[in-house]
C-alpha cells in the first residue's frame, strides 16, 4: 500500500449540509439566540436604512452618528456570533475528531461551519430585515411620509445580504480553529 490510498477525501457538500442542520438542531437553543441577536442587529440597521429612504425636516441626528450607531450594532452582532460559533466548536471537540478520524479532511469541516454560519445568517438576516423595514415603515406611514415600497424591498435585501456576510465573517476563525484541531487531541480532550 501506498501513501496516496490513505488520502482524505470529502464527502459531497449534501453530507456538509446535514452534518450543518443536525448541528443546529442539537443546539437548537443557543442557535435561536445566536439568530435572534443576528435578527436585532439586521432589523436596527434596515430601520435605520428606511429612515434614510425618507426627506427629513427636522432631524436631530447627523448621518455621520446613524452610521456610526448602525457599525457599532453590526460590530456587536458579530462578536455575539462569533462567540457562539467558538463555544461550538469547544463543545464538538470529541465530534470533530471522530469526523476526522473517519477521513474528513479539513476542507470538510470548515465547509460544515460555513454551511451552519450561512444557515443561521440568512434565517436571522431576513426575519430582521423584514421586522426593522416593516416597523420603521409603518412609523413613517403613521407620520404621514411612506417610503417607497421599491426601497424597502431593497433595503430587506441589502440586510439580508449583510447580515449573511457578517455571520460568514464571523464563522471563519471557529472554523479554521475546527479544522486545524489535530484528530487524535481532540478525541482525547474532556469538555
Amino acid at each position: 500500500m501506498n501513501q496516496t490510498q490513505f488520502k482524505n477525501l470529502d464527502p459531497p457538500l449534501r453530507v456538509a449540509w446535514g452534518q450543518a442542520l443536525a448541528s443546529i438542531r442539537v443546539r437548537f437553543l443557543r442557535m435561536l439566540i445566536t439568530s435572534l441577536g443576528v435578527a436585532l442587529g439586521i432589523a436596527f440597521f434596515c430601520s435605520m436604512q428606511t429612515l434614510r429612504l425618507a426627506p427629513q425636516k427636522d432631524s436631530t441626528q447627523s448621518p455621520e452618528q446613524m452610521q456610526w450607531l448602525i457599525g457599532t450594532s453590526l460590530v456587536m452582532c458579530l462578536v455575539g456570533v462569533t462567540n457562539s460559533m467558538l463555544m461550538s466548536v469547544t463543545e464538538r471537540y470529541r465530534e470533530i475528531g471522530t469526523i476526522k478520524c473517519l477521513g474528513a479532511s479539513d476542507t470538510f469541516i470548515v465547509k460544515v461551519f460555513f454551511f451552519e454560519a450561512i444557515l443561521l445568517g440568512f434565517i436571522g438576516s431576513l426575519s430582521g430585515a423584514i421586522i426593522g423595514t416593516a416597523l420603521m415603515a409603518i412609523t413613517m406611514l403613521v407620520l404621514g411620509n411612506p417610503p417607497i415600497f421599491v426601497s424597502t424591498l431593497q433595503v430587506v435585501v441589502l440586510g439580508t445580504s449583510v447580515g449573511i456576510v457578517m455571520t460568514v465573517l464571523a464563522a471563519i476563525a471557529p472554523a479554521v480553529q475546527a479544522a486545524r484541531m489535530p484528530a487524535a487531541a481532540a478525541l482525547r480532550m474532556d469538555i
